[in-house]
């Protein structure tokens, strides 16, 4: 007995708080992240088509933001985002990466000018980076230290070989490759082209459908970490093209069409998929005790596809993804954080992608090093209902993708105000967007002084950032 009597003498002279916290579980956190997800695409939303009773459960039992952003149009510069809490622009992931089968000339330079590509028209544009680098700090590597077992599933669209998921502080990976889309959503998940499947998805069942095996992943991952902490992000392939569905589900749909623009019965599917996948995830955690200590987000990477072929429509906001408007950037989030969050709380503070990595932080009570530059916020006392932090949003994409004068751009919101800056033809348009949600009335010679004062701060962000732009080819 003598011999531990140091350690009891040392247990009784800590302070009752320290003693207290032994007890305290550390929060889990499940991202959800959805793929080419348009805003007006669930229930909650305010869409009369669609069906997502799971995720508009969360929603009732979390946060929702109103002008919650991704932080590009196109997915993985979000994705980059998301995962370092750092504007693309800084990491050199502008646009889309193109998997190894689709590199080609499109994203390497071709031009008498080191970094930059030729597109053939009137600017050359920057070259995107084809992975997210190693040296970058990801949020799997964020909280490894403190113990957390960490799980990718999905999309990665990172990097191939020695870029995974696996390579960049995650334990386990089912999915990630360097795939945009799958090549099918149904076990073997192959099409003509690309006959190896998704190669960190073993097939399993004959026609098995691909959100419901990410899904059953998601499942046994929590199951078998339920007792320690985890961080599981669940980036979910869906909704994107190939717009494919199980047809007994969309069978629910086509009788429901009214000739609106949400009226595809087989994308109406894949988002029940969608939710059904979120109530399994909802079911797991309240049947295993996790529920009061797990924090879920949800989000998209990029705006609803909605173009001459739209399988969705975004409306009230305008176009969809790839574009500079709303209708590309703007996505749903939710957040539920059990003790944090007030129940069925809508918040209108504007928050975007890089925001997600500092939340995750203090929700796993991890830090950075000081000299590490996060451009992200705490949401934290957002979540709270507090006021949020007065910034500036910003956006950048140098690239050419629609070729009709809607890119390449640069944008800035600060409060209700949103400019964009186009480079070809270089023409400004201002909104606001409190009054003018669709983008309809540019403001920009009504208002030079606000027009002025966004541009010189856009301007000014662009190149503490090292942000690359577009070049004139004369110059």
């Amino acid at each position: 007995m003598l011999r531990f009597l140091p350690l009891i003498i040392i247990l009784f002279s800590l302070p009752l708080t320290s003693a207290a916290n032994w007890s305290v579980k550390p929060m889990n956190v499940i991202v959800v992240l959805v793929d080419d997800l348009g805003w007006m695409d669930l229930s909650v939303q305010g869409s009369d088509f669609y069906k997502t009773p799971n995720i508009d459960r969360l929603a009732k039992t979390g946060a929702r933001f109103t002008d919650g952003y991704a932080a590009c149009a196109v997915c993985s510069p979000t994705r980059a985002a998301l995962m370092t809490g750092r504007h693309p622009h800084r990491l050199g992931i502008t646009d889309w990466i193109r998997a190894e089968f689709q590199l080609g000339g499109r994203q390497g330079p071709n031009s008498d000018k080191p970094g930059y590509h030729d597109a053939g028209l009137n600017y050359l544009t920057p070259v995107n980076n084809t992975f997210l680098p190693h040296d970058e700090l990801t949020v799997a590597e964020l909280v490894k230290p403190a113990g957390y077992t960490t799980c990718f599933i999905g999309k990665w669209h990172l990097g191939g070989k020695g870029h995974l998921p696996t390579d960049q502080g995650f334990d386990e990976n089912f999915g990630g490759w360097d795939y945009g889309q799958p090549p099918s959503y149904f076990d073997p998940y192959t099409n003509r082209r690309l006959t190896q499947g998704i190669p960190t998805l073993k097939p399993r069942k004959q026609g098995e459908y691909l959100t419901d095996r990410e899904a059953d992943e998601a499942v046994e991952f929590i199951k078998r970490n339920k007792d320690k902490p985890f961080l599981l992000y669940l980036s979910h392939y869906t909704v994107h093209t190939p717009i494919q569905a199980k047809q007994e589900i969309t069978n629910k749909y086509i009788p429901l069409k009214d000739g609106k623009g949400q009226d595809n019965a087989v994308y109406a599917s894949m988002l029940e998929s969608l939710d059904d996948s979120m109530g399994r995830l909802l079911e797991t955690l309240d049947t295993n005790n996790l529920a009061s200590n797990t924090v879920i987000i949800f989000t998209g990477d990029n705006g609803g596809l909605d173009n001459n072929d739209n399988p969705t429509d975004n409306a009230p906001l305008k176009i969809g993804k790839g574009y500079a408007t709303e209708g590309g950037i703007r996505v749903p989030w939710i957040v539920r954080w059990p003790g944090v969050t007030t129940p069925d709380s809508v918040i209108s503070t504007p928050i975007t992608s890089v925001d997600l990595f500092p939340t995750i932080a203090s929700i796993t009570g991890t830090k950075v090093s000081d000299n590490h530059l996060l451009d992200g916020k705490d949401l934290t006392g957002v979540l709270k209902g507090e006021q949020g932090p007065e910034r500036n949003l910003y956006w950048h994409f140098p690239h050419y993708r629609h070729r009709r004068g809607a890119d390449p751009y640069s944008i800035v919101r600060s409060g209700d105000w949103k400019l964009i800056y186009y480079y070809d033809p270089m023409k400004i348009e201002l909104y606001n967007l409190a009054k003018d949600i669709g983008e309809q009335y540019n403001r920009v010679e009504d208002e030079p002084e606000i027009g002025g004062r966004l541009l010189r701060s856009l301007k000014e962000h662009l190149e503490e950032t090292d942000a690359k732009k577009p070049i004139p080819k004369e110059s």
